[in-house]
């Protein structure tokens, strides 16, 4: 019931943000930011150079980066899940089922693997791992679209900071515009912000 009642509620929200972008995009984009880190340089970022989207969202974890890593290596479907809201995933048929343990098997994760989304979609793929600091993820897909999806771990005045960022391009056409900015941006948004805090709440009682 608890699920259902969060899922429902990030409904809510994520209609809030697709029919009000103008003013909700300042929240979600640079959620839980603090300083420069919505605009710091991170690993991946070359992948998207002249991004025209995306969101850089953060949260400080009380644990080291040790125990963050884990949950952050066996992110995807198949995997540990996306610890988010598995029931929304699951009505567009990603088959998500989020693990509350780390799993063993999927912690070597190296460039060459892929994070899967969905079953039917091909995966994205990692280009740069760094154990415990830096996973990224994406490419360029044409002469026109690209986009990375990177996590990053660092220390801050003493504590933990989990970032993560998504950016994109893509080939300039309203149906475009309209998908990426009006409609995939503010829902991963809003689903990221729900990981990260999934990914805090593991990481702090998991802590060693």
């Amino acid at each position: 019931m608890k699920k259902l009642f969060e899922a429902i509620g990030a409904v809510g929200i994520i209609a809030a943000c697709v029919l009000l972008r103008p003013l909700f995009r300042p929240w979600y984009s640079k959620w839980g930011t603090i300083g420069g880190e919505s605009t710091m340089v991170l690993p991946g970022d070359e992948l998207v150079p002249e991004h025209v989207g995306g969101y850089t969202q953060s949260i400080g974890i009380r644990a080291p980066a040790s125990s963050i890593w884990p949950w952050v290596a066996q992110v995807g479907q198949g995997k540990g899940g996306f610890y988010s809201y598995e029931l929304l995933e699951n009505l567009v048929g990603c088959n998500i089922h989020n693990v509350h343990r780390v799993l063993p098997e999927f912690q070597d994760v190296k460039p060459g693997d892929f994070i899967i989304m969905h079953p039917r979609i091909p995966g994205i793929p990692v280009v740069n791992v760094e154990p415990g600091v830096t996973l990224v993820a994406g490419g360029k897909q044409d002469k026109f679209t690209a986009n990375n999806w990177i996590f990053h771990i660092y220390q801050k005045d003493g504590s933990t900071r989990l970032i993560t960022r998504w950016s994109f391009r893509y080939k300039p056409a309203l149906v475009n515009r309209i998908a990426y900015d009006w409609l995939i941006e503010p829902i991963a948004a809003v689903m990221q912000r729900k990981m990260l805090l999934t990914i805090k709440q593991l990481a702090e009682s998991h802590a060693v």
